[in-house]
């Protein structure tokens, strides 16, 4: 290709020499001054001199143009003149070899005598004359080799051009480096703006497509409470006794519900809640009322039904009316189960934003829970508390053992992300998905393991927040307090709650409490 483009200025200028010296020739020939031979004949010089043929020898014989044309003019024919063919034929070798000007100066000799005006030019062509009116062959072909140049320094970016588009035409397979840097950096540039209009499209109709994936996830949840909520109300809950059945088709809309997890034996503890940081009576239902927050102790009841443990809670609940009961046998080793019958009964009972559940040995500041619910609302699948991820226990005989230990790897693994037991929220759409699903969640030896295995197979954002596990002991909750910052709930770790809860839970409350009015100031539903 690229041969091929510097050849053709060449082959253009060798043209335009040809054609400058036809253009020479059909001028002599307009003004009768010449006229052209045979080719078999006669030969051109670059020195101004013609060469005939001699017919008989076929050498070559030199005139000077000038006494050619006179001799025409005089209508002197040469190649007729056998003698002066024969005589110029017997000296050409030598005198064409040397350009010698004698053979010529004979020639005109035998031709003086004619006339005057051959006398003339015979004498003047005995100094050599190479010049035909003064412009001789080389200096046409330098004219026009200067002239093509010049033009090529005006137009060469027009003409290249146009010789480069042609062969482009015909070769359109070019190379890299052929092709003009300047258009490949505007479409390099175009293609960027539209992969990244493309990638921008894609990225928003993806979250578009996510959103309205959270949306029917959240009505499919929403519709499955409903209908669990109505068959249980239409078939007898297996969640809730009988006698608290009415009303579970009256789903109210509150801002949480906090379910406190106490026992059939756990009197003491209650009283000290209800004493400390829960509202009472008329507080209580006012709580409910103006702020949406539904405070209640889970208790379910003895494994015989009208006992002397099931007539206490009843009679405690007809002094406090702060209780929900659960179709549920109580009893060592069974906190997961009663886990899941919680809060599947409260998403049928509350539609809130939120459902919690907290232990009866655990300090809470209601205000600052309050707070740390509300900052995530705008969340549809949360899952709230002090995330934490303890050793898979398997050996007989110890705390916590876990018999389905093989489930979790090899001797030695710990546990997925999951929140403590101690307090732990969840958003209800995740409620709701517990209550719909509850007949095939399994539960395993502890219950906050159980819980963060029904949610760590779904697009659940795990929070963990630390004020909800302050420790008890200076300069911890205490210190916080002080500070304007309370926590939002405090126990000990290596108790799993409040040690020796009984005793301390008014001192716990007394240097870690936010106030009995701080309730009050916080967000409302």
């Amino acid at each position: 290709m690229k041969i091929m483009k510097s050849y053709i200025p060449s082959m253009f200028f060798l043209t335009l020499v040809n054609y400058a010296k036809l253009l020479f020739n059909k001028a002599l020939t307009s003004l009768g001054l010449f006229e052209p031979p045979s080719p078999e004949e006669v030969y051109y010089s670059d020195d101004g001199y013609i060469f005939f043929t001699d017919g008989r020898s076929r050498s070559l014989v030199s005139v000077p143009i000038q006494v050619l044309m006179a001799m025409i003019k005089d209508n002197l024919s040469i190649i007729e003149n056998g003698d002066f063919v024969e005589r110029m034929g017997d000296h050409e070798d030598e005198h064409v070899k040397n350009g010698d000007d004698d053979m010529v100066c004979g020639v005109c000799l035998e031709y003086m005598e004619k006339s005057d005006e051959m006398r003339e030019l015979c004498m003047r062509s005995i100094e050599p004359q190479k010049h035909l009116n003064g412009v001789p062959t080389k200096w046409v072909s330098l004219f026009c080799f200067v002239s093509f140049f010049s033009g090529v320094l005006v137009v060469n970016r027009a003409v290249f051009s146009i010789v480069y588009r042609f062969w482009d035409i015909l070769d359109p397979v070019r190379t890299e480096g052929e092709a003009s840097s300047e258009p490949k950096h505007r479409i390099n540039e175009d293609a960027s703006i539209q992969a990244g209009n493309v990638l921008s499209r894609v990225s928003q109709t993806r979250n578009v497509i996510k959103a309205l994936d959270k949306t029917i996830s959240t009505l499919e949840m929403q519709l499955a409470a409903a209908r669990a909520a109505k068959a249980g109300s239409e078939e007898g809950s297996p969640m809730v006794t009988k006698s608290r059945t009415s009303g579970l088709n009256r789903r109210r809309k509150v801002f949480f519900v906090m379910g406190i997890i106490t026992v059939l034996n756990g009197r003491k503890r209650r009283d000290l809640i209800r004493e400390t940081w829960m509202p009472q009576g008329e507080e209580l239902k006012r709580l409910e009322k103006e702020k949406g927050i539904v405070i209640r102790f889970i208790i379910g009841h003895s494994s015989t039904p009208g006992g002397s443990l099931d007539r206490a809670i009843n009679a405690e609940e007809e002094q406090h009316k702060d209780f929900l009961h659960l179709n549920h046998i109580e009893g060592y080793g069974e906190l997961s189960l009663k886990t899941r019958i919680y809060f599947s009964t409260a998403a049928a009972k509350w539609d809130a934003e939120f459902y919690l559940k907290v232990d009866d040995d655990v300090h809470v500041n209601l205000g600052m829970v309050s707070s740390i619910l509300a900052r995530h609302r705008s969340k549809p699948h949360v899952y709230i508390g002090c995330m934490k991820s303890g050793p898979v226990l398997a050996q007989k005989g110890v705390k916590y053992r876990e018999p389905e230990h093989w489930k979790f790897g090899e001797e030695g693994n710990k546990y997925f992300r999951h929140a403590a037991g101690q307090i732990y929220a969840i958003s209800k759409d995740l409620a709701a998905y517990i209550l719909v699903n509850r007949h095939i969640l399994h539960m395993y030896a502890n219950e906050d393991v159980s819980f963060g295995s029904w949610l760590i197979g779904l697009d659940v954002e795990h929070i963990d927040d630390r004020s909800l596990c302050c420790g008890t002991t200076p300069p911890d909750c205490d210190w916080k307090a002080q500070a304007g910052n309370p926590c939002g709930a405090s126990f000990d770790w290596n108790c799993s709650g409040i040690c020796k809860s009984t005793e301390r839970m008014e001192e716990v409350h007394r240097r870690c409490g936010e106030g009995n009015r701080a309730i009050w100031d916080t967000v409302s539903h």
